[in-house]
């Protein structure tokens, strides 16, 4: 009964400081149970937060199917049993970048833009074979990419502007039976779109979420700006 107690003290404390951030606590899938008929998550143990901005008319780093894409390269240095996703549009007015938060110089300069937004659409993928964050640059702009899953609306996080609940969450658990599907080491990277056809435009914000603290995680806009962020670590 004690552990209950202490579980809930430490939920609602974690929910508080949340809700004064303007986002739910990222909450796993690990460890999930029922506790009085409700279904309770413990928080992950370590959350990373990517600040970003796209421009209007901005060239996209892909286009397909009609919709234009953009992507987050991550560098996750040891396995995890889970990491979970989550992409909110606009950035929440209460929220600002940490000194531990990865930040665009284009969410800096536009920091004051609070009303561009769009509908988020989210995937994870893994480059195939790259394992090694020196050949992050050059095997990573010709690898190929397993995909993890994607996600377009999702009811836990909060309504955009338009009162509509289109922001974006996955939760993904590493599966040791399948090599394509396990959270290796390596060089991901997180998709991003709109999911109406049209333009991806306004402040965003992308949050990776861990069970276990995964120290060395990078994250950046391009792989040139990985490396560099890893090889600067290393001095």
């Amino acid at each position: 009964m004690k552990r209950i107690l202490l579980f809930i003290a430490v939920t609602i404390a974690l929910t508080t400081w949340a809700k004064a951030q303007e986002l739910p606590t990222f909450e796993a899938d690990l460890g999930k149970q029922e506790a009085f008929g409700v279904e309770v998550r413990v928080p992950y143990t370590d959350v990373i937060s990517f600040y970003g901005y796209i421009k209007p008319g901005a060239t996209p780093d892909e286009e397909k199917g009609g919709k234009k894409y953009y992507y987050l390269y991550v560098w996750i240095p040891v396995a995890s049993p889970e990491i979970g996703l989550r992409m909110v549009s606009p950035v929440p007015k209460k929220m600002k970048p940490g000194k531990e938060d990865f930040v665009m110089e284009d969410y800096t300069a536009n920091s004051t833009d609070t009303k561009s937004y769009f509908d988020t659409w989210i995937s994870f993928e893994r480059a195939d074979n790259v394992i090694s964050y020196e050949d992050i640059v050059t095997n990573g702009k010709t690898a190929g990419w397993l995909n993890y899953g994607q996600n377009d609306d999702n009811s836990e996080l909060p309504k955009q502007p338009s009162g509509n609940k289109y922001n974006s969450q996955m939760r993904i658990s590493t599966e040791v039976s399948n090599p394509a599907k396990a959270l290796v080491i390596g060089l991901y990277r997180i998709g991003f779109t709109t999911y109406k056809t049209g333009e991806v435009q306004g402040s965003f914000i992308a949050q990776i979420g861990s069970v276990v603290e995964i120290p060395g995680v990078k994250v950046a806009r391009d792989l040139e700006s990985l490396k560099a962020a890893l090889d600067s670590e290393k001095k």
